[in-house]
């Protein structure tokens, strides 16, 4: 009995109207005191107001459970993109309810004012769906379901618990993943920026002859073929495949400077896991490892089906550390670990010429076995405040600083390019369409 009464008092509510009607009836029966007349139909108002509370307790509380609630969430969400999340009431009272929803979401979103109000039918039930946006990899823990059920009275609330401590993953973007697969093979990657690369020669493997069909180049048309069938047929090539792609990832402290909630490592993270998902399905040999002071979470390059899931698993544990990066010990692991010629894409930020110039001579000894592309980050921030008006003296110092830090960093990309290293220099929203597009140019131009 002693338990019930715990549950029914941690489960009983007086709602705003109770307290709106109950301080309307004090202050009449403090005015009551100057115009005694009015006393005894306010002591009836204020019989009347205890006997509909109590009804209302009855109707609320009628039914051992009132509604079925259940919170929706998927296995696992993906890092830095609006993961949907569905909540699904049904009601079982014979009356139509108001109801108040609150979701205790994960600690990481601080949010605390997620309220959903609306009203159910008698017997009917009603679905809500909300997104989150999570900004960092690891375990997102939800709290309870918090439904608060009043009838038509609205005097008191009575509250549901349900799906109390679950928990979601939040693994780098695999919805990204998902989406870019699909363009890549569906020819619109034209639409989200990606430009189209004329093919230079015929640095492809011979795959079959087919009969010409207008449209096609006309310098694969197989003259021989043709003069024994009578009719055009074509050479028809397909890009080599079978070569080593490795995703190189600088988690030293460089990368931890965060744009949009995340870090650049996490946005670094989500283009890896999509220009691996892309060169697996390329034919070509996917792989991945992050340095700081030393290599860690490395993932040999393969053309396995289990290695899509190897690599996104690896990647969910990989974060930066507050370490200087040693691109020395870099080379001397590349150099002996990577005996293939390889595509080496390397996620890292450069923000001055000095820092790339400490570190450019083991760059270039990279690049002389490998195929090296460097991928650093614009500073939008920077980007920004040349847009900016000034009017003191300072906010001028301030942005002849931005821009001699923008123009910097055009600088490095030329640096780099003078020897022999490919570069990407991009915004960080538009890391993963550029790493693809520059993927797919070195495919299509046969430098690997």
């Amino acid at each position: 009995m002693k338990k019930k009464l715990h549950k029914f008092y941690k489960s009983i509510y007086f709602s705003k109207r109770f307290f709106q009607v109950l301080i309307g009836l004090v202050i009449l029966l403090i005015v009551s005191f100057l115009f005694p007349a009015i006393f005894s139909y306010l002591k009836f108002a204020f019989y009347l107001f205890i006997a509909l509370t109590i009804l209302d307790v009855i109707l609320v509380y009628r039914l051992k459970k009132g509604i079925k609630a259940k919170r929706n969430i998927p296995d696992k969400l993906s890092n830095g993109d609006d993961n949907p999340i569905n909540i699904a009431i049904a009601n079982q009272y014979p009356y139509k309810i108001a109801i108040k929803i609150i979701d205790e979401l994960p600690v990481q979103f601080q949010k605390r004012d997620f309220v959903i109000d609306t009203t159910i039918e008698s017997g009917k039930s009603r679905e809500f769906n909300y997104t989150v946006r999570p900004v960092e990899r690891g375990e997102y823990h939800f709290g309870s379901l918090n439904v608060y059920v009043s009838s038509f009275l609205s005097f008191i609330e009575r509250r549901y618990l349900f799906d109390a401590d679950a928990m979601a993953p939040t693994y780098p973007s695999f919805l990204q993943m998902r989406k870019y697969e699909l363009m890549a093979f569906t020819n619109k990657l034209k639409d989200y920026g990606m430009k189209k690369i004329r093919r230079i020669g015929h640095t492809m493997e011979f795959e079959q002859i087919k009969d010409y069909v207008p449209g096609d180049d006309v310098r694969n048309i197989n003259w021989k073929a043709s003069a024994k069938r009578g009719q055009l047929m074509l050479n028809q090539y397909q890009d080599e495949k079978s070569q080593p792609v490795y995703s190189v990832i600088d988690k030293g402290r460089v990368m931890k400077m965060p744009f949009e909630g995340m870090k650049l490592i996490d946005y670094a993270i989500n283009a890896t896991l999509v220009i691996s998902n892309i060169a697996l399905k390329k034919g070509d040999k996917a792989g991945m490892f992050g340095f700081s002071d030393r290599i860690s979470n490395q993932v040999v390059a393969q053309k396995r089906a289990s290695q899509m899931n190897l690599i996104l698993e690896t990647l969910y544990n990989v974060d930066t550390d507050f370490k200087e990066s040693d691109f020395s010990r870099l080379y001397i692991d590349v150099k002996r670990k990577i005996t293939n010629r390889s595509l080496l894409l390397l996620y890292t930020n450069f923000e001055t010429l000095d820092a790339l110039h400490r570190q450019l001579p083991y760059l270039q000894a990279i690049a002389k076995n490998h195929l090296l592309v460097i991928i650093f980050f614009e500073n939008t921030e920077l980007k920004e405040m040349l847009t900016e008006e000034v009017d003191t003296t300072r906010e001028i110092f301030d942005k002849t600083i931005a821009e001699k830090f923008i123009y910097e960093k055009k600088l490095i990309v030329n640096e780099l390019n003078k020897y022999g290293i490919q570069t990407i220099l991009t915004e960080p929203q538009h890391l993963t369409v550029n790493t693809i597009n520059k993927y797919l140019e070195i495919k299509a131009r046969g430098l690997l």
